[in-house]
């Protein structure tokens, strides 16, 4: 299995991932129009879905992140201005939220879900480009660079600390490092620049910006980047069980 999962490509050129139509549970209220790319433990999953019409969802029944990459898609929530997503802005839906869910046109999103049964930070949460980006507490550790260590920042919408899962925008400046064991499930939609990650086998997949993937905690992904990189990202700490 390849260790990035490319969920979609701004260019249009066709993904090697391969998706399969699920739902996320019983009560999934994209389930016909869900395609998954992978799923893991904890309800993690990631993929993207085709929407168009309404949809009024009483109890959103999971955690759930939404990015648009083609299309509009309308959220409304009570006592809230209603979200317009356009490519490349996205939205946090938290379990429990009452929602509805509109598209007038033919829309594609790519997602994030994992389960989350008793959320410490109920709501619904707009992700932006333009982010409150503050200097990352974690640096990276000098012996996994191949040269200087950047400057990050992020700012993270949800903290969602009952289930090890942070969401938000995050930035650097250029930076290598090695090929490695991924530390989390993460999530990644590029907002800005470009990202080259080698793999074991000594190929590299290559995003940039307006793409979206996927790399599941524990496969081996290095990071090469020669301009400031801007993300959105879901990461998420659970054990190193395979997904599919």
């Amino acid at each position: 299995m390849t260790a990035a999962l490319v969920l979609y490509r701004a260019s249009g050129d066709p993904v090697s991932t391969a998706f399969r139509p699920g739902a996320l549970g019983e009560s999934d209220p994209f389930a016909a129009l869900r395609e998954i790319a992978w799923q893991g433990i904890g309800g993690m999953s990631a993929g993207r879905l085709r929407f168009e019409g309404a949809l009024e969802i009483a109890r959103f029944p999971h955690q759930e992140t939404l990015v648009v990459v083609q299309g509009e898609l309308l959220v409304e929530t009570e006592g809230a201005a209603p979200l317009v997503l356009k490519p490349d802005s996205g939205v946090v839906i938290a379990t429990g939220a009452a929602v509805r869910i509109s598209a007038t046109q033919p829309t594609l999103a790519v997602f994030c879900a994992a389960d989350c049964p008793q959320p410490v930070q109920p709501g619904v949460f707009p992700l932006v480009a333009e982010a409150d980006f503050k200097p990352s507490l974690n640096a990276l550790p000098k012996e996994i660079l191949l040269g200087d260590a950047p400057q990050c920042r992020s700012d993270n919408v949800v903290d969602e600390s009952s289930i090890g899962c942070k969401i938000g925008t995050w930035d650097s400046t250029p930076y290598h490092r090695i090929v490695r064991a991924h530390p989390v499930n993460e999530f990644m939609h590029i907002l800005d620049g470009g990202v080259r990650f080698a793999q074991t086998d000594g190929s590299v997949v290559t995003v940039e910006k307006g793409d979206a993937l996927f790399v599941p905690k524990g496969e081996a992904v290095g990071w090469e980047s020669s301009e400031r990189v801007a993300k959105f990202y879901v990461v998420q700490t659970v054990p190193a069980e395979g997904g599919k």
